[in-house]
């Protein structure tokens, strides 16, 4: 596994679960995961260290994260190295990598998704906002390179648009020479990601999360503050439909140019009044969706992965089995965050978390004498199995009731709009 978050714990904690039991390593990995993995030394960002860690290793499958190993071509290497993969290649992942070679793949597959315009310039962004909405506020403001979820910038006036613009290609926030300036879509959003093999897109559970800092989705755009699974009115029917109009012919669109996608495809979708429409595609499992919907899923995660690295058939005809409870997610994170964040800051409580309920660590590390600190923006994830929202969402509160650091910041919301609160 690379990756040292709360995503890549919750997708170690579903292998070990596999009836295979594979002996599971880390890179680089957390104080959490090192309790369910061995964790080895090598940052996502050393591709030539995670393939020399890889074939020292001997290992059969290495499963990726975080995307940025992947837009730097760490699928590729292990290819060459012999190395099964379950991510896509750099390629593949450039999906993610480029808000504007996303967009353009989109329109030449015919997905429906906002209309946009790229722009280098300040001016050239604010002339494309009339073009596409007449002027009118808010309007969508991405960088076109990854930006660890927040590269996304809704503006609420013409004022806020001509900051955003400067700071993105004046300043250069995210090293970015380009944005794209997007059409703002109306509706809920829904998270839908796809396990893919290559030929076929295979929908995991539906889920929603929350990006905002603070209640209410007010606040700077975070890494995501929260999550649940399923969206009601996104059922497995549902889930199969909309992959079919909106995965498969990604994966058909990039086939054709050459590319095979071997690894997760996430569609952030907006439900509108004249249909979904795709607000992004990921290249990777999302998070902290993934801390909801991996604890619900009971099909042999490793098997699943390893069938749609090896390509081929490998994902015909497989039908997922799911825990019919719902689940809800809610983040911890450090002060400061998303700004900044916070490190060294002893967590406590962890012990009197109920055994039923999943705390996947993110941000943490031990300090010299051995305690749990953190260390990073987003701390911990908490989340709860129950027969029903309500029941889930007061039970994932309590646990995170029952943890403690310096600081630390959760929403008070998650959830609550599908348990009427």
């Amino acid at each position: 596994m690379v990756g040292g978050g709360a995503r890549e714990h919750a997708i170690l904690h579903a292998l070990a679960r596999s009836s295979h039991q594979p002996e599971l390593i880390c890179a680089p990995g957390n104080a959490g995961i090192a309790e369910v993995a061995r964790v080895l030394p090598v940052g996502v960002d050393d591709v030539s260290g995670l393939v020399e860690l890889a074939v020292a290793e001997h290992v059969d499958l290495v499963v990726v994260g975080p995307e940025a190993p992947l837009v730097a071509g760490l699928a590729d290497a292990l290819a060459d190295a012999g190395v099964a993969c379950f991510g896509p290649s750099a390629a593949g992942a450039l999906l993610e990598g480029s808000k504007a070679f996303c967009k353009e793949v989109m329109e030449a597959a015919g997905i429906p998704t906002a209309g946009y315009r790229v722009v280098t310039t300040v001016e050239d962004g604010m002339e494309a906002i009339k073009e596409l909405q007449g002027g009118r506020y808010p309007a969508v403001i991405k960088a076109d390179g990854l930006a660890a979820g927040k590269g996304v910038i809704i503006a609420a006036s013409a004022e806020e648009a001509r900051e955003a613009l400067s700071e993105l290609l004046v300043e250069r926030r995210f090293g970015t020479e380009r944005v794209v300036v997007e059409e703002h879509l109306v509706g809920a959003e829904v998270s839908l990601l796809a396990i893919c093999d290559g030929l076929r897109a295979l929908p995991l559970a539906s889920a929603q999360d929350y990006k905002r800092i603070f209640d209410g989705d007010a606040g700077p755009n975070t890494g995501g503050m929260g999550s649940y699974s399923p969206v009601p009115a996104i059922g497995p029917e549902q889930a199969r439909a909309l992959a079919a109009i909106v995965h498969q012919p990604v994966l058909d669109e990039l086939r054709r140019r050459g590319i095979k996608f071997h690894g997760v495809l996430y569609a952030g979708l907006m439900l509108t009044g004249s249909g979904p429409k795709v607000l992004e595609f990921n290249a990777r499992f999302g998070d902290p969706e993934t801390q909801a919907i991996l604890p619900r899923l009971q099909t042999d995660l490793f098997e699943l992965l390893s069938a749609a690295a090896a390509g081929g058939d490998g994902l015909q005809g497989v039908a997922l089995q799911w825990d019919e409870r719902s689940a809800v997610t809610v983040v911890l994170a450090s002060a400061g965050y998303p700004d900044s964040s916070s490190s060294g800051d002893v967590i406590l409580g962890l012990e009197d978390v109920a055994s039923s309920v999943f705390v996947t660590h993110a941000g943490t590390t031990h300090d010299a004498n051995g305690h749990l600190v953190t260390a990073g923006g987003r701390v911990l994830s908490v989340t709860s199995l129950g027969p029903d929202f309500a029941t889930a969402r007061a039970s994932a509160y309590a646990a995170a009731d029952e943890i403690d650091f310096d600081g630390r910041q959760l929403r008070r919301d998650i959830a609550e709009r599908v348990v009427g609160g």
